[in-house]
């Protein structure tokens, strides 16, 4: 008794081969292999390039909140006195400032003074928020201490004040120029209160990564803002720095209860939860969107499988007279489609891998081409397009465009298979 063979034999395999190569006169067939080859790189190219984007822009964006911002805010409820004036500043941020240190998973407590204040230097104005904070704190905030973005030594910082990129370029000054500071809250005199301003020296300059940062922040010693603000013996809020902030939550409730009664608490996920959710629909929306255009492409193997079968219905009726069997038929059809997109989901994959890696001499390429401001960081808050290649992304294009590429070539194959030898060969 003969054996059967096992699927997927070596003869299947050839003969998918020779079919994949077709003659010049079926040149329609081989159009169309390379035109869904074609199909399938582009979109999963294209879905790569997007994840690896989405994944870059939301990553850079938590970074720069992280790096910059305090990761929980401390901070009293409003208080009013006997002569109706509202206080939210904390009278004992020492002593809270030490219980809240105690909460575990804490890392860094920081008390801040904080005022919005007009600076003006060389005729120009900016308004900026000026954070007082201790020197000690300040050279421990990832962004604003980082040497490679930074102009001057932040061991100067108490003798004067650090600016933003943003605002030094506003206001055209460097290290060592004069900036004044003009808050309407000043000397209290018998006339009213009139305004105060004094001049200081830039002795830091700092890029956070964020355009809105650069551009409004100033900080300047805790003990000069206190004097500056009218805040002698007291602080705004404290800034608290956690190990794990995505897990910031967990914390909030032992930071308030540290803190004591009238504290409350803001955090990160707090200020910045709204655009992140945005970012978390808008990447789902991107991955359906691009998942069709993937199925797109893997119809066109459809088109092509169909095109060889009707061209290899007299081959299909000799080898099944032969004793090929329906899956063996099935089988080699199956090959030539999946083969296809095997082929175009690793040329995707690799392409895809590419751009991700060499985003920025390819951005760098296209900007300078255009002539210019592709992307403007007063609109996506971060001076850079950033890609992140994560390798979930990549398996599930790899997946998807498989997937696919897959079940789209059962059926073609399926009617190859079905194939009646007799009615194939009957006009032969």
């Amino acid at each position: 008794m003969p054996r059967t063979p096992a699927p997927f034999a070596p003869f299947e395999w050839m003969i998918a081969w020779r079919y994949l190569r077709a003659k010049r006169a079926e040149g329609g067939v081989s159009v169309m292999t390379w035109i869904s080859l074609l199909g399938i790189t582009l979109a999963v190219f294209a879905l790569i390039a997007t994840l690896s984007v989405r994944a870059g822009f939301r990553a850079e964006f938590v970074d720069t909140i992280l790096g910059a911002n305090a990761h929980v805010t401390v901070y009293h409820m409003q208080r009013v006195d006997a002569d109706g004036n509202t206080d939210r500043t904390l009278p004992e941020y020492q002593e809270m400032a030490e219980r809240v240190r105690g909460v575990e998973g804490v890392i860094r407590v920081a008390p801040l003074v904080k005022g919005q204040v007009m600076a003006t230097a060389n005729g120009r104005n900016a308004g900026v928020e000026v954070f007082g904070i201790d020197g000690a704190d300040l050279a421990q905030i990832p962004r604003v201490a980082d040497p490679e973005t930074a102009r001057g030594e932040i061991t100067r910082f108490d003798e004067g004040i650090a600016l933003g990129t943003g605002v030094a370029q506003m206001l055209g000054v460097g290290l060592g120029d004069q900036v004044k500071l003009i808050s309407p809250n000043g000397v209290k005199t018998a006339f009213g209160v009139s305004p105060r301003v004094k001049a200081y020296e830039v002795s830091y300059i700092f890029s956070a990564g964020r355009y809105d940062i650069d551009r409004t922040r100033v900080y300047m010693p805790f003990e000069e803002a206190q004097l500056y603000f009218n805040r002698e013996d007291v602080a705004d809020e404290l800034e608290v720095i956690v190990a794990a902030p995505e897990r910031v939550d967990d914390l909030s409730t032992p930071i308030a209860q540290a803190a004591g009664a009238g504290a409350l608490v803001w955090t990160w996920q707090d200020a910045s939860g709204g655009f992140l959710r945005a970012l978390d629909i808008e990447d789902n929306v991107m991955f359906v969107i691009l998942s069709v255009l993937v199925l797109i492409a893997a119809m066109n193997i459809v088109s092509g499988l169909i095109m060889l079968v009707k061209n290899k219905g007299r081959d299909i009726g000799i080898l099944r007279t032969m004793g090929l069997t329906e899956g063996a038929v099935l089988r080699v059809f199956f090959i030539c489609g999946a083969f296809t997109g095997l082929i175009g989901t690793a040329l995707g994959v690799a392409l895809g891998c590419l751009f991700a890696i060499y985003i920025d001499p390819i951005f760098a390429t296209v900007n300078y081409l255009s002539g210019g401001g592709v992307w403007d960081p007063s609109i996506r808050g971060i001076y850079a397009l950033p890609a992140k290649l994560q390798l979930g992304d990549v398996l599930a294009a790899v997946a998807l465009s498989l997937g696919l590429s897959f079940v789209v070539t059962i059926f073609p194959a399926r009617r190859a298979a079905r194939l009646n030898p007799v009615e194939a060969l009957r006009y032969e």
